[in-house]
């Protein structure tokens, strides 16, 4: 197998929330969206004996037109490809795993809180002005896989319950 050219690879995540016009607090006024950048791990060397790690963001934004109430969220991601154990970026026919993680340790996955999988929970203080929150999304791709070169990306949807 020839490992000449780099493997490209990049996660994506898909906003639902931001395209139905976000999460409403009903009776509060209460409106958040949520946005997000790649995890773009760049070029896997399929040989390194290391795993490739990177991060993405996200980041919530809220606001109210109620004043001084406390509200909860949770944040979840979806498996993508694959599922919470072991996420898969796929190119044409050929698969590479990944996952993504709520600590930067990497222990903790992301997901939807089944399975042993954890979410994010915050809260914010309602405010007339929008109170955005930032999070990190960290990603590691495993080491020594045995991939085709080409380029690998996956689709993840990222949720704000209320």
């Amino acid at each position: 197998m020839q490992y000449g050219s780099a493997l490209k690879i990049v996660v994506l995540m898909i906003l639902l929330l931001p395209k139905i016009g976000g999460a409403t607090c009903l009776g509060l006024g209460c409106n958040c969206t949520i946005g997000a950048s790649g995890v773009s791990f760049g070029s896997y060397n399929p040989l390194s004996a290391s795993p490739n790690n990177s991060t993405g963001s996200m980041s919530v934004t809220c606001s109210a037109l109620v004043l001084g109430l406390l509200v909860g969220y949770e944040m979840q991601l979806s498996t993508g490809s694959g599922s919470y154990a072991t996420r898969k970026m796929q190119s044409g026919a050929n698969q590479l795993n990944y996952n993504l993680y709520t600590d930067a340790a990497r222990t903790l996955i992301w997901g939807d809180g089944s399975g042993g999988t954890q979410t994010v929970s915050d809260s914010y203080l309602l405010m007339i002005s929008p109170t955005v929150t930032n999070y990190t999304v960290y990603g590691r791709i495993p080491a020594l896989q045995n991939v085709m070169t080409g380029s690998y990306s996956d689709s993840i949807i990222a949720s704000v319950i209320f």
